[in-house]
């Protein structure tokens, strides 16, 4: 496609497109390889609105808000911050990320945090 000149810059677009979301304050997008096609979920912005549309508690978005303001959360700062036990920010968290809100990022237990998507 470069070659023929169809395209202008081999590789470039999915930088631009990600800099294009950030740039606007949307989350970056997600590319996939789904059965030999290339998939780009666009999100759109985090807000509280959307959280509760989602049918998340309080806890829940106001975890969600903080990783949007922190960068990460743990499960320690879980309890902390919200006051409830291992189980309860385990299980919050753990539905944030099917929600495909948040991902598992590390190994073990000491360095196993959350981010966004």
């Amino acid at each position: 496609m470069f070659l023929i000149k169809f395209i202008e810059h081999w590789g470039t677009g999915t930088n631009r497109i990600i800099d294009s979301c950030v740039n606007h304050g949307l989350p970056e997008p997600i590319f996939e390889e789904l059965s030999g096609s290339l998939v780009v979920t666009l999100r759109k912005m985090i807000t509280e609105e959307t959280l509760r549309e989602m049918n998340l508690n309080k806890r829940q978005i106001k975890s969600v808000l903080y990783v949007k303001d922190k960068g990460s959360i743990t499960n320690k700062e879980y309890q902390v911050l919200f006051d409830v036990s291992r189980v309860t920010a385990t299980r919050d968290l753990n539905l944030l990320e099917r929600k495909d809100i948040l991902k598992r990022i590390g190994k073990g237990k000491r360095d196993l945090k959350y981010m966004f998507r």
